[in-house]
């Protein structure tokens, strides 16, 4: 990639330097058409002085997610390959994220390049595909305000990314799908039976599946295990999906689905309960009361499987961006410490298996799906929020490869009922 010295993008490049402890990373092309970096590679394109200046504001990753889901950022070849080189650079130089409004003071050549060039301002406001939440965190008005953000989306675009199963979480596969040729869709269904079976389902057993999204789980269960299924969600386009999934699967003697929270169950005892990565959005400060609703909901002896995600770090959340745009008041932890926290709410634990891979497989797969249905996607929800979607699930598979996060299927037992030899199904 050809350059000059006097170049706009080259100035941007050289004042970004005290920042960045070195040049940009990939290549760089700005909104005059000048650019400077490496030659080969994925190339950052800042269309607007709009993009600068959100990251003046908002240095790291929400200011460059902001304007890359507005297009005031794009890049010019792979997302995940951009972000990939980024981050290694950046670790391998030390550099650590910068706090907001820090560039301000730490790169006064840059902000002195912004008021020449336009890019320099009160900041701009959030993308309107940014959550907007209001009210005490988690509870019950907030948190349907959060998961209606995310799940009230449209079923229609969630068609457009999901398998038929609308199984929105991991799956299970037999090996890499690059080899084994396995679908998301034969995928899902294994993951499916794998829970029915470790919750030891069978004909006239009442299950109880909390948060039950698209009722992947909760209309497996019924149709291949016999099982009576209750499953509650705050999601109101959910419930209208399922409930038409019932009625066309003649299902209504064995599947009910309520617009419910989870705290506001009380019809049990169940013989089991499933909650399938619904624990991450129930809060910190909740999480007893979660666990306490999931053990006085299942007969003595009877099992609880959980599906939850994981996390280490200082963003137990996922991070800016999944903060601001994909999952609102969402909270992870260590695998270790949900056990605990399962076990001090009087929950034996009785099987720990580990799906990370499943999950790098899965993202990849749904982000084939979308990639292909780009058009429709953008054509239901727009551009804005397409891009959106097209850098969560780029990053999700990232962090789940890199280890970031994880996801755990724990088998739990609550005390009582006749005694059990072993409970691991694999």
């Amino acid at each position: 990639m050809s350059s000059t010295p006097s170049s706009l993008a080259q100035q941007i490049s050289d004042a970004l330097k005290p920042v960045l402890r070195g040049p940009v990373p990939v290549g760089l092309r700005v909104w005059d058409g000048s650019s400077t970096g490496p030659a080969q590679g994925p190339v950052v394109v800042l269309r607007s002085p709009d993009a600068l200046r959100r990251l003046l504001w908002s240095p790291g990753e929400l200011g460059a997610a902001q304007a890359y889901v507005t297009g005031e950022l794009d890049v010019d070849g792979d997302v995940g390959e951009a972000l990939d080189v980024a981050r290694a650079a950046l670790a391998a130089r030390g550099v650590k994220r910068p706090a907001a409004g820090t560039l301000a003071r730490s790169a006064p050549r840059l902000v002195a390049l912004a008021r020449e060039v336009g890019a320099w301002g009160t900041p701009l406001p959030p993308p309107m595909s940014q959550a907007r939440l209001r009210g005490r965190l988690h509870s019950l008005g907030r948190d349907r305000s959060a998961i209606s953000h995310h799940y009230d989306l449209s079923n229609t675009f969630y068609e457009l990314l999901l398998d038929p199963h609308m199984a929105y979480s991991s799956a299970w596969w037999t090996g890499n799908p690059s080899t084994t040729g396995q679908s998301l869709e034969s995928a899902q269904g294994a993951k499916l039976d794998l829970v029915c079976r470790k919750l030891g389902l069978h004909e006239g057993s009442r299950l109880l599946d909390v948060g039950c999204g698209w009722g992947s789980l909760s209309l497996y269960a019924a149709e291949h295990f016999g099982a009576q299924v209750t499953g509650v969600t705050i999601a109101a386009e959910q419930k209208t999906f399922i409930d038409a999934r019932v009625r066309e699967r003649g299902l209504e003697d064995r599947v009910e689905i309520r617009l419910q929270d989870y705290r506001d169950v009380t019809d049990g005892p169940y013989d089991a309960v499933a909650s399938i990565e619904m624990g991450e959005h129930v809060g910190q400060g909740n999480y007893p009361t979660y666990v306490s609703v999931l053990r006085d909901a299942v007969k003595p002896g009877g099992r609880v499987l959980v599906q939850q995600m994981s996390r280490r770090g200082r963003h137990p959340g996922g991070g800016p961006f999944i903060e601001s745009f994909i999952a609102p008041d969402m909270h992870m932890r260590p695998v270790g410490e949900t056990v605990e926290l399962l076990e001090s709410g009087g929950l034996e634990v009785r099987d720990v298996h580990a799906l990370r891979e499943h999950y790098v497989w899965t993202v990849h797969a749904w982000l084939d799906t979308f990639e292909k249905n780009w058009a429709g996607v953008v054509d239901l929800v727009g551009e804005e929020v397409a891009r959106v979607w097209r850098l969560y699930l780029v990053g999700s598979a990232q962090a789940f490869r890199d280890g970031r996060m994880g996801v755990d299927q724990i088998l739990t037992r609550r005390a009582g009922g006749a005694p059990v030899a072993h409970d691991t199904v694999r």
